[in-house]
């Protein structure tokens, strides 16, 4: 299969879906863009604000795509390309990005609150509290996992102790990216520059953020890198959103659009040939997987990606300027997304070879695979350029991503201990200690640092899978609150089925699997144990939860 055929007919299946479908769900849940939205009626100058729509899309994009949509479609490659590239499509066009859509439009509906808040108002408090208890311990997954990830691009030693210096570069550039963020930040929403000129200015200093670092490359070890990532996340968690959200995950959209752009610009130049078989079998090439329920929980946010619906109804609707940004940024979003899915798809296929599925780690993989397709064109010469500027680029999406989960789990955490319709500030005792955005940030910030030191290895395999059933749970919140309000919520019924199934089939094959490895005496409570204290608690989470939400979209009644 030629590449930038591939490309192309996954570019227009997309357009095509955006312009149809997407239209389509706009249509049929009533946007309206005369309505005032909460970033205006709710502002606060620290979570409520007003965002231009590139700089909102630039956040919002920059916190959903971190690693996700590069390492699932590549992990997904052994069952080979055609059911990835279908899933990819067809989950992206009815599942991904419905759920991205709608999770922010319900939230601008429910003043810019939280997905839990609104399975509150149309399923039940009890409802509302699984949800935070699922939602919160998902986002540990999710800080543990990406703050190992930044450690180890980070990392200036090999277990040897010798110099790595692409990962000393990596965190130079990163260190002196936060400081120009936080500049632009200051210029725009306080000085009042103009985006266009910011803009500009803002990339011109990336490029030179780049030169430095390539230069003078910063090297301390993965421990103490994790010390200051964590203190670094637990900052950027409680500042207001303008000083350092906002504007570095605008500019760090830059460095993806840029990413993309350099890999299309490899796959239209050299056009090479997919070597990965179009299909692998049921199993896949190494014969033990299972293509379902595993093809759909390893893409993960190349498809659909709970998470995101955390981020829609976290920060990005808190931000939204106007409704009709809605379907740009949600919907849009999320099959921008799908499209940085299959560029990694077709990396991982052109160096598929002599039957074997290429080395190295996703990322690796990726950052080889179009750095490959640059230096092809004539251009052999900036492969290490393109190599280094890609794995920065992917690192940054990782670190955005972190502090953003870090963010949306100290919301999930104050809202378990805040009765609706209660001032904060009048709460005693040790409710009032949990509401407060510090220490709720503080015992994240701690557990997911715990976790993370056990490794990535052994977060990932878990946080696939409540990532995915996190995405069926959000669906359902937006089809129990658009039936109460009398509104179309047939689309979302497969979708959230089906997400439940294989979610839940998957996570029982890995309990099994870790049950198996105590029986054989290979398991260990840090990893193994672990995985099966998280997955009896997310599976029984779930199924409370379907249930009781269930009862409402097909009984059309809200439970007490």
């Amino acid at each position: 299969m030629n590449s930038l055929v591939l490309l192309l007919i996954s570019i227009v299946v997309l357009f095509v879906g955006y312009i149809t479908y997407g239209s389509w769900l706009a249509k049929e849940w009533g946007v309206d863009p005369s309505k005032e939205t909460p970033s205006h009626t709710e502002q606060d100058g620290v979570d409520y604000v007003p965002a231009k729509a590139p700089v909102l899309m630039g956040h919002h994009f920059a916190s959903i795509a971190g690693a996700g949509p590069i390492n699932g479609p590549i992990q997904a490659a052994i069952f080979g390309w055609v059911p990835v590239l279908l899933w990819i499509l067809i989950g992206g066009i009815f599942f991904g990005a419905v759920q991205d859509f709608s999770s922010i439009f319900a939230s601008i509906r429910h003043k810019g609150k939280s997905i839990g808040h609104v399975i509150e108002q149309n399923v039940g408090a009890k409802a509302k509290k699984l949800f935070l208890i699922f939602a919160y311990l998902t986002l540990l997954l999710v800080v543990a996992a990406f703050a190992s990830i930044v450690v180890g691009t980070f990392n200036g030693f090999t277990p040897e102790g010798e110099l790595v210096p692409a990962n000393g570069s990596t965190a130079t550039i990163s260190v002196l990216f936060i400081l120009i963020a936080i500049i632009f930040g200051a210029l725009v929403y306080r000085k009042n520059a103009p985006l266009s000129v910011a803009t500009v200015v803002g990339v011109i200093a990336i490029i030179a953020c780049i030169a430095i670092g390539l230069n003078f490359p910063i090297y301390l070890s993965g421990t103490a890198w994790l010390v200051i990532i964590l203190i670094y996340i637990f900052i950027a968690s409680v500042t207001p959103v303008w000083i350092l959200l906002q504007p570095r995950d605008y500019l760090n959209s830059f460095l993806l659009y840029g990413m993309m752009i350099a890999a299309i610009i490899g796959v239209v130049g050299s056009h090479p040939t997919i070597n990965l078989p179009a299909f692998t079998g049921f199993a896949g090439i190494n014969g033990n997987s299972q293509l379902f329920p595993m093809l759909f929980i390893t893409v993960a946010c190349g498809a659909i990606s709970g998470f995101h619906s955390l981020v829609g109804s976290g920060t990005t609707s808190k931000q939204l300027d106007s409704e009709k940004d809605a379907k740009v940024i949600g919907y849009g979003g999320m099959l921008i997304e799908c499209g940085l899915a299959v560029i990694a798809l077709i990396t991982v296929g052109i160096l598929f070879a002599d039957g074997a599925m290429p080395k190295g780690t996703p990322t690796q993989i990726f950052a080889t695979g179009i750095a490959t397709m640059i230096a092809s064109i004539g251009l052999e010469s900036a492969y290490n350029v393109a190599y280094a500027i890609i794995i920065l680029a992917v690192s940054a999406f990782c670190l955005t991503s972190l502090d953003t989960a870090t963010r949306l789990a100290r919301y999930m955490f104050q809202e378990f201990f805040i009765p609706e319709g209660t001032d904060p500030h009048t709460l005693t005792g040790f409710k009032k200690v949990c509401a407060n955005p510090y220490f709720a940030t503080l015992v994240t910030v701690i557990i997911g640092g715990l976790m993370a030191v056990g490794g990535y290895a052994k977060i990932w395999p878990l946080f696939g899978s409540a990532n995915q059933l996190l995405a069926a749970l959000a669906l359902l919140a937006a089809a129990a609150w658009l039936g109460n309000i009398g509104k179309n919520n047939k689309m979302f019924i497969i979708p959230m089925v089906f997400m439940l199934v294989a979610t839940i089939s998957a996570l029982v094959i890995t309990l099994i699997k870790n049950v198996k490895a105590f029986s054989a005496g290979t398991a260990t409570m840090s990893a193994e144990g672990l995985q099966i204290i998280f997955i009896v608690l997310l599976i029984a989470l779930a199924i409370d939860l379907a249930v009781e939400g269930c009862r409402v979209i097909f009984g059309n009644k809200k439970t007490a």
